[in-house]
């Protein structure tokens, strides 16, 4: 399904798909699940890099490394407001990032702004946001 979704775009380019065990180990590293939708995207495809080579939606060793990077990075504990709450898993290619929120789960999705520490709600769902991001490639669609 989801790559499916995603190839309906032009330029896309989608990495091989992550192992269940990826998954799992990526799932005990951050302590809490993966949403579903994007650990069904995960399986079919590690990753989705747009026409303009932003990742709209990292591999699995990305979420990994960059939420371990948010989460104990010791500027980020002083600068912004505490981002345990999110998992990171996209970006924009200029500094803005695209989190779900895991405390408490839900489905939407976020966009944690750089320059100013807000979080804003930009879809419904992961199926909403690729849609919304690969269609405006290149462009701040989320603001």
């Amino acid at each position: 399904m989801w790559r499916e979704l995603v190839e309906q775009y032009d330029d896309v380019e989608l990495e091989e798909p992550a192992s269940d065990q990826d998954l799992s180990d990526l799932e005990l590293q951050l302590g809490q699940p993966l949403p579903a939708p994007l650990r069904e995207l995960l399986l079919e495809c590690d990753g989705v890099v747009d026409e303009d080579g932003t990742d709209v939606v990292w591999s699995a060793a990305r979420i990994g490394r960059q939420n371990r990077e948010f989460r104990t990075g010791g500027d980020f504990s002083s600068l912004y407001m505490p981002f345990d709450a999110l998992m990171f898993f996209g970006d924009n290619g200029g500094g803005d990032q695209f989190a779900f929120v895991r405390t408490p789960q839900r489905t939407d999705v976020f966009v944690w702004d750089h320059e100013n520490d807000s979080r804003t709600w930009v879809a419904a769902d992961l199926e909403t946001y690729l849609h919304r991001a690969l269609s405006h490639a290149g462009e701040d669609w989320y603001r």
